[in-house]
């Protein structure tokens, strides 16, 4: 399976513009937060609509192909293996396609839905997730609400964000990332209790998420496809 300067200024409010486990595996001896992805086939989903703004560089209307025709491919996914053949591929697809704006969007969006999850920030997760992931991810909120109970999280940051895989099937590109990233969480009760996690621990979470876009697309949004927990 299967975003240069400007972008970093203007990459979340794009992403907030237009716009499975949101938390993998942690160290420590705590339980799992509730994950809307780890759910029966009914409700388990792949992304239809757009979820992150993973933006070209254009001027006007018109794509431009950004320079370095593989340097950032290479420097991402070792030469000779499959996920850099079939990056270099999405690459001649799009010459719009810059790996790096993409690796650094795709940990911007990361964050954003992990923060928005914990908050219950339902606006947010609505313009982030398309419609079948945001069904689950507002089923949890609303489970852990009617329960009287409340996430605190504090996002510490991402350890390492590395290509787990990349195919382009037709002009459908896919790339899938795998993620590891710390973070403090914990829910309670309304009188304080904490019935999971630790507010005052950092734990470790694993991730793996898969995007997708039509290459031939002058759309630059990128869709979450599919994410699961890494155990």
């Amino acid at each position: 399976m299967g975003f240069g300067t400007i972008f970093f200024i203007v990459v979340a409010a794009i992403v907030l513009y237009q716009l499975r486990s949101v938390l993998g595996r942690r160290t420590g001896n705590e339980r799992p937060p509730f994950d809307p992805f780890s759910r029966p086939a009914d409700t388990a989903t792949q992304s239809q609509g757009n979820v992150v703004t993973l933006p070209s560089r254009r001027v006007g209307d018109e794509p431009v192909a950004v320079s370095g025709t593989y340097e950032a491919i290479d420097a991402l996914a070792a030469p000779g293996t499959p996920a850099n053949a079939e990056l270099r591929r999405i690459r001649d697809a799009d010459p719009t396609f810059d790996m790096k704006q993409f690796m650094e969007g795709a940990k911007i969006a990361y964050e954003m839905v992990v923060t928005a999850f914990a908050d219950g920030d339902r606006k947010l997760l609505k313009n982030l997730l398309s419609p079948e992931v945001y069904q689950g991810f507002e089923a949890s909120i609303t489970q852990r609400e009617a329960r009287g109970e409340r996430m605190q999280s504090s996002f510490v940051g991402i350890n390492d964000a590395a290509v787990a895989g990349a195919e382009l099937k037709d002009r459908e590109a896919f790339i899938t990332l795998r993620i590891v990233s710390q973070l403090i969480s914990a829910t309670t009760k309304a009188n304080g209790e904490v019935v999971d996690g630790d507010p005052e621990t950092v734990v470790e979470v694993r991730d793996v998420w898969t995007f997708a876009r039509d290459t031939r697309s002058r759309d630059p949004n990128w869709k979450l496809v599919e994410t699961e927990s890494e155990d």
